[in-house]
């Protein structure tokens, strides 16, 4: 059957490719290029902001925000260091010297919704049941640290309840149709993913929200953490992530 049949990849690349090869999930699916000079100067142009990934990575480590101020002056951001510069080759040039002929990625920003002045993202998590049938078991807020760009739990972010997040910009009955679409996203995500990766037992799908509420798949994790629901106080949903994990991934 060989890896791509057998296993997930870990490459955010190819399965970015097998997402796209979907109608259904193409729409959600934030441009994303390869990283060189040419689709950097297209991307920044076209999209003002960016975010630049190592094709293979954890824990949102070595993630960059790059912006493009102004038609002529350029940023970006690692951590917490924020370069400027006043010419795109100038820019290029820091860029691919941080990069350093690793695999690095090119994705269209999304301007994320915010809670107290900090950006915000959501993860919801999809898994095989028992039964063996595709569930959307859990979802939960992750609130980026104030002074970084990225929202994930091993980097500074904060698991919060989604709906406190939400309340910040829709009703209690919008938030409840958001959540729901999000969770069915994930379910068609994680039944397109199965068909080639068959050994798939569970995925965290990564969904940022824009301001105009529409959802945006920022990666597709294909072996998420399941303690990260363990940090809200209602233990109801990691009661349920932590049984179907045990199940799928601890059978004797």
């Amino acid at each position: 059957m060989g890896i791509e049949k057998s296993q997930p990849l870990r490459s955010k690349w190819l399965k970015t490719k097998q997402l796209i090869n979907n109608d259904s999930i193409k729409p959600f699916i934030p441009d994303t290029q390869k990283f060189n000079k040419v689709n950097l100067k297209s991307m920044i142009t076209r999209y003002g902001m960016l975010y630049i990934k190592p094709e293979i990575g954890t824990h949102g480590m070595g993630v960059i925000k790059a912006e493009m101020e102004n038609q002529q002056d350029f940023a970006y951001q690692m951590n917490q260091k924020r370069v400027t510069f006043n010419s795109f080759d100038s820019f290029h040039k820091s860029l691919a010297h941080v990069v350093n002929q690793r695999s690095y990625l090119i994705q269209r920003g999304i301007h994320l919704l915010k809670h107290n002045n900090r950006r915000f993202d959501i993860r919801v998590m999809v898994q095989l049941s028992p039964k063996q049938q595709w569930e959307a078991t859990g979802v939960i807020g992750r609130l980026a640290h104030p002074k970084k760009i990225v929202t994930n739990y091993h980097n500074g972010g904060q698991p919060v309840d989604i709906h406190k997040l939400l309340g910040s910009h829709v009703s209690a009955k919008r938030s409840k149709e958001l959540i729901q679409e999000m969770n069915e996203l994930g379910l068609v995500i994680a039944r397109h993913m199965n068909k080639k990766y068959t050994r798939l037992k569970g995925i965290g799908v990564d969904i940022g929200l824009d301001q105009s509420l529409k959802p945006w798949v920022i990666e597709v994790n294909a072996k998420p953490d399941p303690y990260i629901f363990n940090q809200l106080k209602d233990k109801t949903m990691y009661r349920k992530v932590i049984r179907y994990y045990r199940h799928t991934d601890h059978k004797p």
